[in-house]
C-alpha cells in the first residue's frame, strides 16, 4: 500500500490529531510537542474507535472512550488495563510540507 497523504503540516500544529481512511481501517494522527505519530484506530481491548478517545499531547497518549484503556502513541503500547495488548503503530513522516504515514 502507498503512503497516506494526511495533510499540510500547517493544518496539523502541535496539539491537534486528525483522524484519516487508510481503506479497510482508520489511522489517527497526532502531533505531540511537534512530533508526528500514527496508530490504527481500533481498540486492542474490544475492537472499539480508540482515536475518538480523549488524549493528551503532553503525555502522548490516548484514552480509548468505550473501557478506558489507555495507550502510548509513540509505542502503542496499552499503559492500562482492559487493554493488555498495544495498537498498531504506523511511520509517519512530513515531506514537501505534508504529513505522510507509511503504510505496510
Amino acid at each position: 500500500m502507498p503512503d497516506l497523504d494526511v495533510a499540510p503540516a500547517e493544518e496539523l500544529p502541535d496539539g491537534e490529531m486528525k483522524l484519516v481512511d487508510a481503506g479497510s481501517f482508520g489511522v489517527g494522527v497526532y502531533n505531540c510537542g511537534g512530533e508526528f505519530y500514527a496508530i490504527e484506530d481500533r481498540c486492542s481491548h474490544d475492537d472499539g474507535p480508540v482515536c475518538l478517545g480523549a488524549w493528551d499531547d503532553e503525555a502522548c497518549t490516548v484514552i480509548c472512550p468505550r473501557h478506558g484503556a489507555q495507550f502510548d502513541l509513540k509505542t502503542g503500547k496499552a499503559l492500562t488495563l482492559p487493554a493488555y495488548l498495544p495498537v498498531r503503530t504506523f511511520a509517519v513522516r512530513v515531506e514537501d510540507g505534508t504529513v505522510k504515514v507509511e503504510l505496510p
